[in-house]
């Protein structure tokens, strides 16, 4: 059984999460765990990476969480995309596809890789650490 209050929320404003992913059954399992984890932030989701985009562009979004696998422009090439606009923001490439290159390409670009099936305490672990790194940079 996990316990939520395991997740660090020091002094945390709530922040807005954008899960882009084709699939509708892991955008839903995605926002399942997410509002198990952090039920007073805000959710937005996206079909694909030109979708993603737009809402990265037009909204307040914190912290992504971006499926590998997708139709046209994938995962790593919208997270270099999402970086040319928002260079410090937190995110995480969430794939079942644990290949070594992927892996070090998304750190190359700054960001976390959480492997599929997605657990709470993958999830917690890199909401919380989004968190602290939002918390330090003032936002």
């Amino acid at each position: 059984m996990i316990w939520y209050s395991q997740f660090p929320r020091v002094n945390e404003m709530p922040h807005t999460v954008l899960i882009v992913d084709d699939s509708k059954l892991a955008r839903m399992v995605m926002a399942s765990a997410f509002r198990r984890i952090r039920p007073d932030w805000e959710l937005t989701e996206a079909t694909d990476a030109n979708e993603a985009l737009a809402t990265v562009s037009q909204g307040p979004v914190d912290i992504v969480l971006v499926d590998f696998n997708m139709p046209g422009i994938d995962g790593l090439e919208l997270v270099a995309k999402i970086r040319q606009l928002h260079p410090n923001m937190p995110i995480a490439i969430v794939s079942a596809n644990m290949q070594d290159e992927i892996i070090a390409r998304a750190r190359e670009l700054n960001a976390a890789f959480v492997a599929k099936p997605l657990t709470d305490e993958a999830l917690g672990a890199f909401l919380s650490g989004a968190a602290l790194r939002l918390r330090n940079s003032g936002q």
